[in-house]
């Protein structure tokens, strides 16, 4: 990424970009050939006065990217929406730096929320997957008519509606915090398992846990190491026979 770019929490003194941001969403989607919800200036400009969006921007001010938050059935769910990167600045790495923001955004704000995106681009799904997002059905997304209805200006919405807003063009990902929370602690436990010499899980059986244990106890109390080089066979023997057949 051009390393002079800052991105930042945008704020009301960035209302200013708003009208370049939402034109420049209108002619990407063009270009693509793709859907895309349509907002308008003044939504933009409220995402920023409410501090639920990320700008980048280059020192001397000129627009280079966004994205904003929504958040729906009672902050349940919230969307990472409306990527968009000014066409000079894109294949910068801009886009992954931007997404990473909004999503610790989001995170910040709303911590126990599902955080979801729907989108067409390849890209996006790459970063979306890299931040921890999985692929899902749309029936794991919100039910939220008011989400639903931002999709009607998008080329596709006839094929949406067609599916009983089960399917589209686009694809959902989903972030969701305690799945991530269970696999972390599951992850933990399996680090932390002790495990012996033929992978057996010594915390299932306990008998062999129980002499593993009562071998560390016995090394311990002994103060027997294995770099020392005095140690006898005939000590190490007992010390085998004591860890498997006593």
């Amino acid at each position: 990424m051009t390393t002079n770019i800052i991105v930042r929490t945008a704020t009301a003194a960035d209302i200013h970009y708003a009208e370049t941001i939402t034109t420049e969403m209108a002619e990407s989607a063009k270009a693509r050939g793709t859907g895309i919800a349509k907002r308008s200036p003044d939504y933009i400009q409220q995402k920023m006065e409410e501090g639920k969006a990320v700008i980048a921007l280059t020192p001397e001010g000129t627009w280079v990217g966004f994205c904003y938050i929504e958040s729906w059935e009672h902050e349940k769910f919230v969307a990472n929406s409306g990527l968009i990167v000014s066409p000079a600045f894109r294949k910068t790495g801009v886009a992954t730096e931007i997404k990473r923001k909004v999503f610790e955004l989001s995170r910040k704000k709303y911590p126990d929320a599902k955080i979801f995106g729907l989108t067409t681009g390849l890209a996006v799904m790459k970063i979306n997957s890299d931040l921890g997002y999985e692929p899902v059905t749309y029936n794991q997304l919100t039910n939220d008519d008011q989400f639903w209805k931002g999709c009607q200006s998008c080329v596709n919405y006839e094929i949406l509606m067609s599916k009983n807003r089960q399917n589209c063009m686009c694809t959902a990902m989903l972030y969701d915090p305690v799945e991530k929370a269970k696999e972390a602690e599951a992850k933990k436990l399996r680090e932390a398992t002790p495990q012996n010499y033929w992978g057996r899980d010594l915390r299932k059986d306990n008998k062999v846990f129980d002499r593993w244990v009562r071998f560390k106890q016995f090394v311990l109390l002994k103060g027997w190491k294995k770099k020392d080089e005095n140690t006898s066979n005939e000590k190490r023997s007992s010390i085998l026979s004591f860890l498997f057949f006593w």
